[in-house]
């Protein structure tokens, strides 16, 4: 149970929903352009619930993305718990900040990811995969407005649920 009461088992489906939108093969020519939808949806549900989501939360659902895109072992795990951490570290400075700042925190943060993500995959020795990682970032900063929008209505319905049936 989450805040007022609130079952979070909902939440955890959209998160393997968002994971399993990372991992859904894509053609060619729109990959480069895929948001991290599971770095967006952790990033959201750390800010506004930290006490039921956290670092343990990303490190779950960073083994989960591991797994389903055959990355090695604890990259993503890693770079989302780097996120987490920030994320949950500053949660009450960034629910207040306006939609344009905290859609350029979101940027940050997904920048951090990307950069992270790159950096293990030279130091294993991975091809680089270019300009992918980063347009991924500026596409996940596009669309944090709608999808904060979404994950507002998904909560707002959950925490309504709990206050109903307690």
């Amino acid at each position: 149970m989450s805040r007022n009461g609130a079952p979070h088992w909902p939440v955890w489906l959209v998160l393997i929903a968002a994971a399993a939108l990372v991992s859904l093969p894509l053609p060619d020519f729109v990959t480069p352009f895929r948001p991290p939808w599971a770095a967006m949806a952790l990033i959201y549900w750390i800010m506004m619930w930290p006490r039921v989501f956290s670092v343990g939360s990303t490190w779950t659902i960073g083994l989960l993305l591991d797994i389903l895109q055959g990355d090695l072992l604890g990259q993503n795990a890693f770079a989302l718990s780097v996120i987490g951490y920030l994320t949950q570290r500053f949660h009450l400075q960034i629910r207040i900040f306006p939609l344009w700042q905290l859609t350029m925190t979101v940027v940050a943060l997904l920048a951090i990811n990307a950069f992270i993500l790159f950096w293990i995959d030279g130091v294993a020795g991975n091809p680089p995969i270019g300009f992918a990682r980063w347009t991924q970032v500026i596409v996940g900063g596009v669309l944090w407005p709608p999808v904060m929008a979404i994950m507002d209505r998904i909560r707002e319905r959950i925490e309504n649920r709990g206050q109903t049936f307690t």
